[in-house]
């Protein structure tokens, strides 16, 4: 496969602008998909649906072939609805993981107060599953998922333990982008329990036993074939880890011009199978 003409990215962000307000995250969430499609890649995006974003403004609308599905988190059954807008001017399109249970609120991750929601574990779950189904559906098998922020990582694990076998997945490379969108408090102490999916062993899940913002982190850097740091300042910790992970890394870069480099780190991450075979 030449990779550069033909590979097939599959890009998954906690935000992208202009659907929440202007970030580091959001920014690079908006304009990289764009950045690589016109490097000619094939290219998916896919963020939550939070409530904060208008729909009608940002003319969503329901993807009725890929929704009706259900997902069970604690016993319970879960709607998925997958909703889609465009960005005329990018010639792109994101797909918006929603739910009304976990979804409809008037902020994103945490509520007036500033406090993160309580069910934000659930949140990330039903959001990390509802990305994997939906790939699934449209039967594209990525040669790339590149994950943006702390809500995504659990989409390394699924793919890594739960989807290793499935044909779509199967050669899969996983790139992590680690920011600095620390959280406060650990997520809901059960967290592991929820967690728990076919294919997953409970010593997968150590990490998430403690389920800290740096525990998160480091669970998603072990699983990951690349690693990018999207922050310039990262928790030292988590500094720590990626350093020891022995992982390709892509230092922080400053500014606009990203594009070239991430693409190249994709190519990098992607040669990795090919050593490794060849080895």
């Amino acid at each position: 496969m030449k990779k550069k003409e033909k590979a097939r990215v599959l890009f998954v962000s906690q935000e992208i602008t202009p659907y929440l307000d202007e970030s580091p995250m959001s920014s690079i969430g908006r304009h990289l998909p764009q950045g690589i499609q016109e490097r000619g890649r094939e290219i998916r995006t896919f963020m939550p649906r939070f409530g904060i974003i208008n729909e009608r403004r940002n003319q969503l609308h329901e993807v009725i072939r890929l929704s009706g599905m259900n997902l069970i988190i604690e016993g319970n059954d879960h709607p998925l609805i997958i909703k889609v807008a465009s960005i005329q001017s990018a010639r792109m399109q994101v797909y918006f993981i929603d739910n009304q249970e976990y979804f409809e609120r008037k902020y994103a991750l945490t509520d007036k107060k500033g406090e993160h929601y309580s069910d934000n574990d659930e949140r990330a779950i039903f959001f990390c599953r509802g990305v994997i189904e939906t790939v699934k559906k449209l039967g594209w098998a990525p040669h790339v998922v590149h994950l943006q922020g702390w809500m995504t990582s659990l989409i390394a694990m699924y793919l890594k333990k739960s989807f290793k076998d499935n044909p779509l997945f199967v050669d899969t490379k996983i790139v992590y982008s680690v920011y600095d969108d620390e959280f406060k408090n650990p997520l809901h102490k059960d967290f592991s329990r929820k967690l728990m999916h076919e294919g997953i062993e409970k010593s997968d899940l150590e990490y998430y036993k403690n389920p800290t913002y740096v525990n998160i982190q480091k669970q998603a850097i072990d699983l990951a074939d690349g690693i990018i740091k999207g922050s310039a300042k990262l928790h030292p910790d988590i500094e720590k880890h990626i350093k020891k992970s022995g992982k390709l890394v892509l230092e922080h870069i400053s500014g606009d011009d990203y594009v070239d480099a991430y693409s190249e780190f994709y190519d990098a991450v992607m040669e990795q199978e090919v050593v490794e075979l060849v080895d």
